[in-house]
């Protein structure tokens, strides 16, 4: 018999992903897309449970304020326990907390006639466990990337969680209109519930545990001692505060009012929030190609635009037009959050990726609870006008304080990687546990 001839070599399987966007970084990725779906109706969700039961504009910021005050007072202590603990229990462990509470808000308003303190307790327990989530998720993000590619990492992961924005914030807007918000909010639990799933199939088997350090005090003084010795993060966490502050209140407490009143209910407002994720995705998709050099510079910038929602909320403009501001913000936001992804990532050493997170993210939110709670009392002193147009001043005018950092205007992007690249499923030796 003849032999059998050789067969030849069989062609390598195409690749389906780029080479730095490995196992882990796809898993955070997917489950921010699940998590995004459900959250974005969530939000609007809640503020019209609040209007459904006849609250007013004063409950529907003192539900949101609920939220955002536990968020603010753990952030801290989530941040030094997510530099401790293995990243992804910790987000995994805030999944299941925000899962429960979702879901018995969720049988809450279906069940009929809640009452605002129940309302005000359940939220809370979500912004608690978002408080422990949110530190640790970015850190987890930062240590997945190198610095090669963390532009472009940063833009995609944003576009896919925007990109769901948009479908939860329409699909949340229609399902209020026809189903009632108990729905939405139900729904919003079972994706966290899927996320968190998720989540739990991190690799991280490869990741040797960190020594112990001295202490949660002593971690959190270093937190501290990394923020506050470098004025462009501290001044832009300023800065962020009250910006974070007074579009919180526009959006969650003036723009369902205006909506009600003006726009003809939810699912007109929903759709405004969905052009601001269209918005963020063409922000994303020009970061994937643009590397400005000034990150800070060019980022801060873009906060400006941030301005136009509240004051097309106070003309108030037609449905379409403040869906062309939101789309404009949604573009400057995003190109402000990829720069200031990229600076931390090339800045801030792994090890402490997470509390100094945890200090940006406090900084940023402390003064939303006050300014969600004094929207009430605002719009009935000065009238939802007055207060909108407020709310437009307070965006511009810390900005443009930032650009007096000089640092803000000098820190340029670096042409190496700040540290080595990790292995496309792994992350950079001795490094946190991802969330």
């Amino acid at each position: 018999m003849s032999p059998t001839p050789a067969l030849p070599p069989r062609a390598p399987a195409r690749r389906r992903r780029p080479e730095w966007a490995g196992r882990n970084y796809s898993l955070l990725t997917g489950a921010a897309v699940v998590t995004n779906l459900g959250s974005h109706g969530a939000l609007i969700a809640a503020s019209f449970a609040v209007l459904e039961t006849g609250g007013s504009g004063w409950d529907v910021g003192l539900v949101t304020a609920a939220r955002t005050l536990p968020l603010v007072l753990f952030l801290l202590v989530g941040g030094a326990i997510a530099d401790r603990l293995p990243r992804h229990r910790v987000m995994v462990a805030a999944n299941t907390l925000n899962c429960v509470s979702q879901a018995a808000f969720a049988l809450l308003v279906l069940a009929g006639d809640p009452q605002l303190w129940q309302m005000m307790l359940l939220t809370a327990l979500c912004g608690t466990g978002t408080a422990f989530f949110n530190p640790a998720a970015e850190g987890m993000l930062l240590s997945t990337v190198s610095g090669e590619h963390s532009n472009r990492a940063f833009a995609l992961f944003r576009m896919s969680m925007n990109g769901a924005g948009i479908g939860g914030a329409a699909l949340g807007g229609a399902m209020i209109a026809a189903f009632g918000a108990g729905w939405v909010l139900a729904v919003d639990a079972a994706a966290v519930a899927v996320a968190g799933a998720l989540r739990a199939f991190l690799d991280v088997s490869h990741i040797p545990e960190r020594a112990p350090g001295g202490g949660l005090l002593s971690d959190l003084r270093e937190g501290w001692v990394e923020f506050r010795t470098r004025p462009w993060l501290w001044s832009i966490v300023l800065q962020f505060a009250v910006v974070v502050g007074v579009i919180s209140a526009a959006q969650a407490v003036y723009g369902p009012l205006v909506a009600r009143d003006q726009l003809g209910g939810a699912a007109p407002w929903g759709l405004a929030l969905a052009c601001f994720g269209v918005g963020t995705i063409g922000g994303a998709v020009l970061m994937m190609v643009w590397k400005p050099r000034r990150l800070l510079l060019v980022g801060t910038l873009c906060v400006f635009p941030m301005a136009l929602p509240s004051a097309g909320l106070a003309i108030p403009l037609s449905v379409w037009a403040l869906c062309g501001v939101m789309f404009v913000s949604g573009i400057s936001i995003e190109v402000f959050g990829v720069n200031w992804m990229t600076t931390m990532h090339q800045e801030i050493p792994e090890e402490k990726f997470s509390r100094v997170s945890a200090y940006d993210w406090f900084g940023s939110l402390s003064m939303t609870p006050l300014a969600t709670a004094l929207a009430g009392p605002a719009e009935s002193a000065f009238g939802r006008s007055s207060a909108l147009w407020g709310c437009a001043a307070l965006v511009l005018i810390p900005t443009a304080a930032v650009l007096l950092v000089p640092d803000v205007r000098r820190i340029t992007r670096k042409p190496a990687p700040s540290r080595p690249a990790p292995a496309p499923d792994a992350q950079p030796a001795g490094s946190l546990t991802p969330g």
